[in-house]
């Protein structure tokens, strides 16, 4: 079976942790360990989430600019930043999970370029928040400075930039030859690095100051690469329905359409059902969120929410399975 992995933030950096090398690699190290029995009968291909090194590198680049107060971007734009943290990312992710495969198991990081279309709407809606925190007086500089646009994120504010939709992994073909010769990939991290072609017809292919959503861009992948599975491993056991009050309830499984009719916020876990949903309408596939830890389980059909058509709905409460509807 062939199965795409996207590892959400928790596998990088845990809520409140430093963030340093050795928090991360120690994360990636629980995260390899969870995977690496996986690959045994299975062809692996990992994606992953960058958001929180994204924006450390991009303060360090200010910070050495000499240009602190100035924001995300100090020197280098968001697609040069998500190149860079792929390739930290992906050689983390290969050493932990070398240490775990024999070492006659080749692992690859492809940097990975997915483009967007220039004419998407999110270009003229950006919704996806950037960088640090700033005072409205900080924000209303930058704007006349850079043109950037802001929201506020709590009392604070900070830099918004558009999420186009992915429509094409630039390096799908390498990422074919290398799964068909027994590798495990790891690429579209953070999403892919957004490029598109200019408007004017021209085909040159540009980087794009976006953030391509990590779990649309995941769901992409599973398609574009005949994936049977799609995992999306995050820090909860899966997806709740009314979650945040007492009566909330583990979805055990579903169906696709009856995922989509649930009310999950776009903040959250709306992002990773929306993607799961995406890949698990096409008839054969299945998709499934659910806890780093429990990936062997997911894999099986015993862990997380199970999506895939004609999925009976079904919630656990405290272990407990139970019928429910959303």
């Amino acid at each position: 079976m062939r199965i795409v992995i996207a590892l959400g933030g928790n596998a990088l950096l845990r809520r409140g942790e430093p963030m340093t090398a050795a928090a991360q690699r120690e994360n990636i190290r629980t995260a390899a360990e969870a995977i690496a029995p996986v690959t045994t009968d299975h062809e692996v291909i990992l994606s992953h989430g960058n958001g929180p090194q994204v924006g450390l590198l991009a303060l360090q680049a200010a910070e050495a600019a000499g240009n602190e107060g100035t924001g995300i971007n100090g020197i280098f734009p968001l697609d040069v930043l998500g190149a860079e943290t792929e390739g930290m990312i992906g050689y983390l992710i290969e050493q932990e999970l070398g240490n775990h495969l024999p070492e006659d198991q080749p692992l690859a990081t492809l940097l990975t370029m997915v483009e967007v279309d220039a004419d998407d709407p999110a270009f003229t809606h950006p919704t996806k928040f950037v960088g640090p925190l700033y005072t409205r007086q900080e924000a209303d500089s930058l704007v006349a400075a850079h043109g950037w646009s802001f929201r506020q994120d709590g009392d604070p504010w900070r830099r918004v930039v558009p999420s186009p939709e992915p429509r094409r992994i630039v390096e799908i073909r390498p990422i074919r030859w290398l799964l068909e010769r027994g590798t495990v990939v790891i690429c579209t991290g953070g999403g892919g690095i957004p490029t598109m072609f200019a408007p004017d017809g021209k085909r040159v292919l540009t980087g794009v100051e976006a953030v391509i959503d990590k779990d649309r861009a995941s769901a992409l992948l599973a398609r574009e690469t005949k994936a049977d599975l799609l995992i999306m491993a995050t820090d909860v056991a899966g997806v709740y329905e009314k979650w945040g009050t007492e009566a909330a309830r583990c979805i055990v499984s579903a169906s696709p359409d009856a995922l989509k009719a649930g009310d999950f916020p776009a903040g959250s876990m709306g992002p990773k059902v929306e993607a799961a949903c995406r890949f698990a309408h096409i008839p054969g596939k299945r998709a499934v969120i659910g806890a780093l830890a429990d990936i062997p389980a997911m894999v099986a059909g015993t862990g997380g929410t199970q999506v895939f058509i004609g999925a009976p709905y079904r919630t656990a409460v405290e272990g407990q399975e139970g019928e429910g509807h959303v």
